[in-house]
């Protein structure tokens, strides 16, 4: 019934769903409460109320699915593994895409990596920058993968990157050079800077585990 109608659109009350299914008021009430927190439902009370459907995005699937890997205590270093492995599929896709509109935006956001200069600066424009990649891309299933891995290794410092002031410039430097393949349209290009990058992390990685 959701899944049949737009998002936003009325699926009834709880009384007219409950009739429609053939099934009791509370296997609704249930139902719905699961539906919602999957992100499948919003429910509206009051004057005007009822149920309404909706759709879950990436983003929310990606914070319910780190919050499982923090309880199944999964290691910051997994999600590191596979958010860098994906992205260098993303970034190679991303220099193929055909959208002005968002090339234009990812250049503007390119204008903001020199001011980067604090951990939460960087992770707030890695952030919006694969906002823009996910939208120039189109892959959900990627976005989903990727989005995961990152919220679980938000969650999780265990690992420290990019530190100091070389840290800092080596972070600048590869953002620059990723961006610059994407704009060149370059997917080559776009794959190796990904790729140079997930292997300095990673041998960072391991550089901290042996200290």
């Amino acid at each position: 019934m959701i899944l049949a109608r737009e998002p936003g659109t009325a699926i009834g009350s709880l009384p007219d769903i409950a009739t429609a299914l053939g099934v009791g008021i509370v296997t609704i009430r249930q139902a719905a409460r699961v539906l919602e927190h999957e992100g499948f439902l919003k429910v509206r009370r009051g004057n005007g109320g009822g149920f309404f459907g909706a759709r879950p995005d990436a983003a929310a699937i990606g914070r319910t699915v780190g919050g499982f890997l923090e309880i199944a205590r999964s290691h910051e270093r997994e999600a590191i593994e596979i958010m860098t492995l994906l992205d260098c599929d993303l970034m190679a896709a991303a220099a193929q895409a055909t959208d002005e509109t968002l090339r234009a935006k990812l250049q503007a956001h390119a204008r903001k990596i020199d001011a980067c200069d604090t951990p939460e600066q960087r992770a707030a424009f890695v952030e919006a920058m694969h906002d823009i990649v996910f939208k120039m891309v189109d892959r959900p299933l990627m976005e989903m993968m990727a989005r995961m891995s990152m919220q679980h290794y938000a969650t999780r410092t265990g690992f420290p990157i990019y530190e100091g002031t070389e840290g800092t410039e080596r972070w600048k430097q590869d953002r620059h050079a990723i961006i610059y393949a994407i704009l060149r349209r370059d997917p080559d290009l776009a794959r190796f800077e990904a790729q140079r990058r997930r292997d300095y992390v990673l041998q960072s990685i391991a550089n901290a585990g042996k200290s």
